[in-house]
């Protein structure tokens, strides 16, 4: 086997020909290939090339900052986007409001599924998740512009079940992020939050007969790297470029050159916390980590429900659960912010398709997921705010299969509370319901999982909700709220209303709305 080819990271790029679909790893703001991405913007605006692009990523990756996917948003350099996630990329959702390329949106577990059964040479991927969502194609089959209007996704009928079927994408390059590379181009991935897709991501274009790039911080002589750490196997690999360690298009995340807690190569103490002031989401938190039971697999969404894990720290039973992030990352304590992705402590790591096939396959047991929307049935949205393309990153994937979803939400947006007495009080309604007629996109089918009797709850500052077959039930209200003016009144719908024998609707526990610790146990 011959020595790899080590270039610049321009001469790497000039490699991608006009026309190209491209893959490139990364997860939020962790393990992208800065370098590369800001060559093949810089060719491109001295030279107009590459032009017409396929930009293909799995999970929304970059920072809101020009950087990631947001150096192909030009005009020309690209003509089609497909991605789990777009909250990152504000430039690339511009072209797509303004109608200038074509853009999909697939669940992230599906995107993963598909790198891998495309290196295999598979005619596509079947899954069930996103059944009765935006991604069917009955309902617009996860297409971002009116510019878009090729179907990349059908509907399937096998054994009397139905199945979404993505037909495989022949994909042309990979840029790709790694540590060290041998000279063999064998890739190790020590400093790296996870190891994401890489393997999946390099085979498939490998296989393809196409042009591997890895941007790694130092190539090294063969033998001096341990086999056993080789994420990405030299023959796959076509080219590797040097980026130093000390170079920010190198850091493990933005802002982070490398911190070795994250990428498992040092076990911290995770210090206590200070108790969080109790708040809208301290309320929500506390009623949701109520669903919590002893040795259970949990995922946790960013945003509210993130405050799942600080209320179980603060009551003593974080310990009960074990904490997993879609991109691979299994135990220990998931980061935040520019961090999520990362995990202190983990206990494994593995592939993301393989994480998504553990979600898929039933392996979660409980799930806590934002909502920005919900509608009679059930059905939450979060991956379209109004005109505002968001995209649905793993929530489609997690909270179809999880065999319990959490939903976790203010009740309505901007909200202003007071308690700290054992009751609730509504200092000022928020401007916008979240619990409306009709959502604008369906990120999670209330009524497939009602069909399939999920277990489903909708846990806000003042109200519970659970799925059953017939639609939205209201299980649950604050103490102190009024059923009537501050639940009923600030809901475009009405839910079917769970009474007791006297009339009554069952209040939320008051230790919830004390501020002190609730003393909480875990069955």
């Amino acid at each position: 086997m011959g020595k790899v080819k080590v270039l610049t990271a321009r001469e790497a790029v000039d490699l991608i020909k006009d026309g190209d679909t491209v893959t490139m790893s990364g997860f939020v703001a962790n393990g992208y290939a800065e370098a590369l991405h800001a060559a093949a913007e810089e060719r491109f605006l001295e030279t107009g090339h590459p032009q017409d692009l396929t930009v293909f990523y799995v999970a929304g990756t970059g920072n809101k900052d020009g950087s990631f996917a947001e150096h192909y948003a030009h005009e020309g350099m690209i003509k089609k986007v497909i991605g789990g996630h777009y909250n990152f990329v504000p430039k690339i959702c511009q072209m797509l409001y303004d109608n200038k390329i074509e853009g999909y949106n697939i669940p992230q577990g599906a995107i993963a599924q598909m790198l891998r059964d495309n290196a295999a040479h598979k005619i596509g991927t079947l899954t069930s998740v996103g059944l009765g969502t935006f991604a069917d194609p009955r309902n617009g089959g996860g297409r971002l512009s009116e510019k878009t209007k090729e179907d990349i996704v059908e509907i399937i009928e096998i054994h009397g079940e139905e199945q979404l079927f993505y037909p495989r994408i022949p994909i042309d390059v990979a840029l790709i992020r790694g540590t060290y590379a041998d000279e063999l181009g064998n890739v190790t991935m020590e400093k790296e939050m996870a190891p994401l897709d890489a393997t999946a991501q390099a085979m498939a274009v490998h296989n393809n007969g196409g042009i591997v790039i890895v941007q790694v911080e130092r190539v090294v002589k063969a033998g001096q790297l341990d086999a056993k750490l080789v994420k990405i196997p030299g023959i796959y690999v076509d080219v590797v470029v040097e980026c130093p360690a000390d170079d920010p298009a190198q850091a493990q995340s933005r802002g982070c050159t490398y911190d070795p807690a994250y990428a498992g190569n040092v076990q911290v103490p995770v210090s206590s916390l200070e108790p969080k002031k109790l708040d809208a989401k301290k309320i929500i938190g506390r009623r949701a980590a109520m669903e919590l039971r002893k040795n259970v697999v949990v995922n946790l969404g960013v945003g509210v429900p993130e405050w799942v894990s600080s209320v179980a720290a603060e009551e003593g039973v974080a310990d009960e659960m074990t904490l997993t992030v879609e991109c691979g990352p299994i135990g220990g304590v998931p980061g935040g912010g520019l961090r999520f992705g990362g995990t202190v402590n983990a206990q494994a790591y593995v592939d993301e398709a393989y994480q998504f096939d553990f979600y898929d396959g039933g392996g979660l047991d409980l799930c806590y997921l934002g909502l920005a929307e919900v509608d009679p049935s059930g059905n939450v949205n979060v991956s379209r705010l109004g005109s505002r393309i968001t995209g649905s990153g793993g929530f489609t994937n997690i909270s179809s299969n999880s065999k319990k979803a959490v939903f976790c939400g203010t009740f309505t947006n901007g909200v202003k509370i007071e308690t700290g007495d054992g009751k609730l009080t509504i200092v000022q309604e928020g401007k916008q319901h979240k619990f409306i007629n009709k959502v604008t996109e369906i990120t999670f089918s209330g009524v497939v999982a009602g069909k399939h009797g999920k277990d489903v709850l909708y846990v806000t500052e003042r109200a519970v909700f659970t799925l059953k077959a017939d639609g939205l039930h209201l299980i649950e209200i604050a103490p102190g709220v009024d059923l009537e003016k501050d639940v009923l009144g600030q809901m475009d719908f009405a839910p079917i209303v769970d009474r007791d024998e006297n009339g009554n609707v069952k209040l939320m526990d008051e230790r919830i709305f004390k501020d002190e610790v609730m003393g909480m146990e875990i069955k």
